[in-house]
């Protein structure tokens, strides 16, 4: 499934400023917003042309980990869980040691192209270090209510892009999916706005598609200027 690429003959992961590390990507949003679903559905969109590890977090459990696990999105050996027994945005944002344990440990083992870092469960003023990740993804969701880009908040103003989620339940919950849109859209200074129905086929593919968009640019080698 993608996982035994040889890296140290690898035209695609040049030296220079980056040194061939792998591209860490955020993904944080409000609890039940969607973040394990998306995660899965990255892995299964991206895993037969890309070498994937995943570092999920929750406050006393490793819960979204097994579901990773459990859904095959992954081998187990590349999903590795981080019980931050404190506020989620304090070990995605404040004190991030134990994240970047997980994480440079994982790609010391493996050699990924790409780092997946799942919040655990926060709100919309939750972003990520840049000593964490390169790109952040938020998501949010339409059950959530369609007031919620309105409202704003770092998480909808500054991530690198934001997803609506659950579109499907929108009819169901009374939300407007191209208000949620133009509203988010409103807040973010041209930053891509994406919506999603991730129970469906191929739900992820945009998201995909954005991931490997960044990717290409990690890959790039900087030019001085």
């Amino acid at each position: 499934m993608g996982h035994d690429h040889d890296h140290s003959i690898d035209p695609h992961h040049p030296t220079g400023e980056r040194g061939g590390r792998p591209l860490r990507i955020g993904i944080g949003g409000p609890v039940g917003s969607g973040k394990t679903t998306l995660v899965g559905e990255l892995c299964r969109a991206l895993r037969e042309d890309l070498d994937i590890v995943v570092v999920t977090n929750d406050i006393f459990t490793s819960e979204d980990a097994e579901a990773l696990r459990r859904a095959g999105a992954l081998p187990p050996e590349r999903i590795v869980a981080v019980e931050t027994g404190c506020c989620p945005h304090t070990a995605i944002r404040d004190d991030i040691s134990a994240n970047l344990d997980a994480v440079e440990d994982l790609e010391a083992r493996f050699t990924p192209d790409v780092t997946f870092v799942e919040s655990g469960g926060d709100n919309l003023t939750a972003i990520f270090s840049q000593g964490l990740v390169d790109h952040q993804i938020f998501v949010i969701d339409t059950a959530g209510g369609d007031d919620v880009p309105r409202k704003g908040g770092p998480g909808i103003a500054t991530a690198d892009l934001l997803v609506i989620n659950k579109t499907d339940l929108a009819e169901m919950v009374g939300s407007d999916v191209d208000r949620m849109v133009a509203d988010a859209s409103a807040r973010r200074d041209g930053r891509p706005v994406l919506t999603t129905a991730l129970r469906g086929s191929d739900g992820a593919t945009e998201v995909a598609s954005w991931v490997l968009h960044r990717l290409d640019h990690w890959r790039t080698p900087a030019v001085a200027g």
